[in-house]
């Protein structure tokens, strides 16, 4: 790719006939996450650990293991007001036909010892100079010039976006290892200027470029399919600059070792007829190793589980049974959180959570009798311990009251068992904190256990049934905590990231469709069995949309969650600062259980390096089977415009909406990018934003007049 350069830009060609409406792209939006993901053509491993090996090229090809880590570095600085209708496809995206009259150009734009660029973009026929190769065959339509022309695209005019990503090599020649950036430069028709779309556009096509059906693992390969991707589609995209450079090299690839996994068949019953065999072969679940082993005893482990289960205290004995254990070994890791002053131990073998201002708890057997000017007006709903913390941070004047309740150890047993046996245990417990929150009264409650389980299911409804018929003043309900972010991967005005916190909000586009219908929470059963969740009384998410709008010149929750910080450093041994953003890796899920690892989207909210925590308006997703598929999440979030995705909430709601109770919001801060509890790392932080943010909200809400 070398010859003489020339200094003539040419001109661009006229635009085609702006298209009546856009047909429908898919592909996904590729959302899942997954904290080893590569990208992988092989079959025979699990975790995307392939062999290396060595294709025919003159230079270098990409190994099966190839991490690629995008970094989109600019996008569109205006806001569209049209969703893409990509959105609602799932397959590879193929748009408008090109104009018949365009040819596909490729042109060397320039190459240094460790760098070369290259410009993909679409020509007139009666543009291209004499010194070309003129492909034919499947390829007709592609064009190459053998001369190369100095200087980037970029430089005359600004790309529309950027993504990064990056490849391990593995030399033909040598064998040596080398890392290597790749950078896309987007610009489209001059027709298409809405930044969404734009936005779509180019994340769709980066999906289908690395597609591990095909993934290209040379750089003829990569080039090759870029231009055919063009060629056959993608018809908005007027060109693609490509920019290769080489990082590092290494002796060796960076490795992983393979890990068996399972496939679990569910069939109905133990009799079952050929036909439901093949039917079972459609809900497989494919499970790694480790899923099937027991979680190791450590300290951190047991005191997790303690924490999940506050206000119920936790037997060793029942400990043991869930997880496999020792009874005697769970002994010996709970008398060590007991000399660290993180638990305590309780009638009946149980054990419980220490709060740091345990000393000011009450005890009570049924709550004591409030007066009526005292009486809350608002409640908010926890379901993890940290999330209780980070709450009540932000009350003044509290008291916290913990009723117990006992059961006997097992239901089933006859009533002289019973009585000979004489072993009970704690039953469901209630913790609640009341405060001020300035003009406002609040409770503020955390839920035993949460989950899809039908006990779990049944004690967060319990719960928030007894919550809201103990405080029957209460008028408006937060469900506060921490869930899992949506990213989006080009477009930076879309894109959610850990820290960052979500409300539930009704998407715009889909509200324009059918004004009848406005869901804020969607809960996911199976196949299309899909509920819907609003409140009737939409004041929250009113002040929650001023406070977004005036989000660049007023950010009270930050002064909040200063201040909360500074008490928590104090008070507890857990850290609510925000983790370093290099902990913050976000995946891309690009199909048959393939990820690869990409970087975020860059813009103006990043000081010194420093990301500032954002609002996000939309959606939240739940359910059981969203968490446990990253294409089931994928899908679902993008068809319905999700932005995070919470475990199972659904009897919380409708116990809120069974009682009668019009207005509730959620408020989740993002801990991971699945379901808000894959990983503690940015739970506290998540956690203690969110909370930041409701104080923000209760705030803007006028005085009570009720009490």
């Amino acid at each position: 790719m070398s010859g003489r350069r020339s200094q003539t830009q040419m001109a661009p060609p006229p635009p085609p006939p702006k298209p009546n409406k856009a047909q429908a792209n898919g592909g996904g939006s590729g959302n899942g996450a997954l904290p080893n993901g590569t990208a992988n053509n092989n079959n025979n491993t699990n975790n995307g650990n392939g062999n290396y090996s060595s294709y025919n090229s003159s230079k270098s090809v990409a190994t099966p293991t190839s991490t690629l880590t995008s970094m989109p570095t600019t996008t569109a600085s205006t806001e569209g007001d049209e969703r893409s209708q990509s959105q609602n496809s799932s397959g590879p995206r193929r748009s408008q036909t090109p104009p018949r009259t365009e040819q596909v150009v490729m042109t060397p734009r320039g190459k240094t010892a460790n760098s070369t660029v290259i410009l993909i973009e679409r020509k007139l026929v009666d543009e291209i100079n004499d010194r070309v190769h003129v492909a034919g065959g499947d390829h007709t339509g592609i064009i190459i010039n053998k001369d190369t022309i100095a200087g980037q695209k970029s430089a005359s005019k600004a790309a529309a976006l950027s993504l990064e990503f990056r490849v391990f090599l593995v030399s033909a020649n040598t064998g040596k290892h080398s890392q290597e950036s790749r950078t896309l430069r987007f610009w489209f028709r001059d027709w298409l200027t809405n930044d969404e779309k734009q936005a779509h556009i180019a994340q769709d096509f980066f999906k289908e470029l690395v597609s591990p059906q095909d993934f290209p693992r040379d750089y003829v390969g990569f080039i090759k399919k870029i231009m055919k991707l063009l060629q056959h589609g993608y018809a908005e995209i007027q060109s693609i600059e490509i920019e290769l450079r080489i990082l590092e090299e290494t002796s060796a690839p960076p490795s992983r070792p393979p890990r068996d996994g399972y496939i679990i068949y569910c069939y109905g019953d133990c009799n079952r007829k050929f036909e439901e065999a093949l039917l079972a072969q459609k809900k497989t679940v494919s499970l790694e190793e480790s899923q099937f082993e027991s979680p190791p005893l450590t300290q951190e482990k047991v005191l997790e589980l303690i924490e999940q289960a506050y206000p119920n205290p936790v037997s060793p004995e029942d400990l043991a049974k869930d997880y496999g254990w020792s009874e005697q070994d769970v002994l010996l890791v709970i008398q060590s959180l007991q000399e660290r002053g993180l638990i305590k131990s309780m009638e009946y073998n149980a054990y419980t959570r220490i709060h740091h201002e345990d000393k000011e708890i009450k005890v009570v057997k049924q709550m004591p009798t409030i007066a009526s000017n005292k009486q809350p007006t608002i409640a908010i709903i926890t379901a993890q311990y940290c999330e209780k913390l980070a709450v009540d941070a932000m009350l003044e004047n509290k008291e916290t009251f913990v009723r117990y309740t006992t059961v006997d150890s097992d239901p089933n047993l006859t009533n002289s068992l019973r009585k000979s046996k004489k072993k009970r245990r704690f039953g469901e417990s209630n913790v609640y904190t009341l405060g001020n929150i300035g003009a406002h009264r609040i409770v503020s409650t955390k839920l035993p256990s949460v989950g899809s389980t039908r006990e779990a299911m049944t004690a967060t409804g319990n719960t928030t049934t007894r919550l809201l018929g103990t405080f029957q003043k209460v008028d408006y309900v937060f469900i506060v905590g921490v869930a899992g972010g949506v990213p989006h991967y080009t477009d930076y005005k879309k894109h959610v990231r850990l820290g960052d916190v979500v409300i539930s909000y009704v998407d715009k586009q889909r509200a324009l469709i059918n004004r009848q219908e406005k869901p804020y929470v969607y809960v996911y059963k199976s196949g299309e069995d899909v509920k819907t969740y609003f409140p009737i009384n939409d004041s929250l998410q009113q002040i929650a949309e001023s406070l977004q709008a005036n989000m660049e010149l007023k950010r009270p929750w930050e002064n909040y969650l200063h201040d909360a910080q500074q008490t928590l450093a104090q008070k507890t041994e857990s850290d609510f600062g925000r983790p370093d953003a290099k902990t913050d890796k976000l995946f891309m899920n690009i199909g048959n259980n393939e990820v690869i690892e990409v970087a975020h989207p860059i813009a103006a909210d990043e000081i010194n390096g420093v990301t500032r925590l954002r609002l996000h308006l939309g959606p939240i997703g739940s359910g059981r089977d969203l968490v446990r598929s990253d294409d089931l999440r994928t899908q679902f979030a993008r068809k319905f415009g999700l932005l995070a995705t919470d475990v199972e909430m659904s009897s919380v709601l409708d116990s809120i909406i069974g009682n009668c109770r019009e207005s509730f919001i959620l408020v989740k801060g993002i801990s991971d990018y699945k379901d808000g509890m894959s990983t503690r790392k940015w739970q506290n932080y998540a956690s203690l934003s969110a909370a930041a943010v409701v104080k923000s909200v209760i705030c803007g809400m006028d005085a009570p007049t009720n009490v």
